[in-house]
């Protein structure tokens, strides 16, 4: 078994399943379904239902490895929890396609013999101009203003914003739980966002949160030997165990 993670995907809106073609990325073509990539959250492609949608789930399923992702703030929550539910590898995931698998929050996996910690899930950055709620009876006026402001930051209330972003009191418990089993003691970490002392050395946009604060509460109480995660549109080792991920696609097993 081999083990890559990539960075942010973001759908059809970035073409982000172009990384994954064989044409920029061969070595693709001589894994196996027992060889697995992760996407460190805002995968994407589980958005609107929409036909486009199905094509490129069919599109991953087609792929010979086995496509996982821990969810980010740019994903549609309510269609990821209408997925069917099933254990894999020691963890809970929501199957898109029989190898297109959401690896849902809190969950400790057992991959090639190391223990595989999950938590996706962020705050959204691009909302400082409002989230629009679609029933409100001055939606259209709103939306207008917005559209005509250069480089506005909005997001509108079950289209492309959800609450559901950022964990729920169930999940944090699900996750310290999870932690508690096996002694706070992982091999890999894989998240969307990253701990608040990790969050705050970036943009003026990052701001400290209640997931981040429970990100710096697990990078003080936890060992393990790497963490990877995305969000932040760059690619950077941080220091020796701390990865963020864009476009790269990594083997770390």
């Amino acid at each position: 078994m081999s083990i890559f993670v990539t960075g942010d995907v973001h759908g059809v809106a970035e073409y982000g399943a172009s990384r994954f073609s064989s044409r920029v990325w061969p070595l693709g073509r001589t894994l196996t379904r027992d060889d697995v990539v992760i996407v460190a959250g805002d995968f994407g492609f589980i958005w609107s239902g929409s036909n486009t949608d199905k094509y490129w789930l069919d599109w991953f399923e087609s792929k010979p490895w086995t496509t996982c992702f821990v969810d980010g703030n740019h994903e549609n929550h309510h269609l990821l929890a209408a997925l069917p539910l099933r254990e894999w590898n020691g963890g809970l995931v929501h199957e898109a396609r029989l190898h297109v698998l959401h690896l849902m929050r809190g969950q400790i996996f057992e991959l090639e013999g190391c223990r595989f910690f999950t938590m996706g899930g962020a705050k959204s950055h691009d909302i400082e101009d409002g989230i629009l709620e679609p029933d409100a009876p001055d939606f259209e006026r709103r939306l207008m203003t917005l559209q005509r402001k250069p480089r506005a930051r909005y997001r509108i209330n079950h289209i492309s914003w959800w609450a559901q972003e950022l964990p729920s009191d169930e999940e944090y418990d699900e996750a310290r739980q999870s932690l508690d089993a096996v002694g706070w003691h992982v091999d890999y970490i894989i998240t969307h966002c990253a701990p608040t002392s990790i969050a705050l050395m970036g943009s003026r946009h990052n701001e400290a949160d209640r997931l981040t604060d429970f990100l710096q509460e697990v990078r003080e109480r936890a060992r393990y030997h790497y963490w990877l995660f995305g969000h932040y549109h760059d690619n950077k080792a941080i220091d020796e165990k701390h990865i963020l991920l864009w476009e790269q696609i990594v083997r770390i097993i």
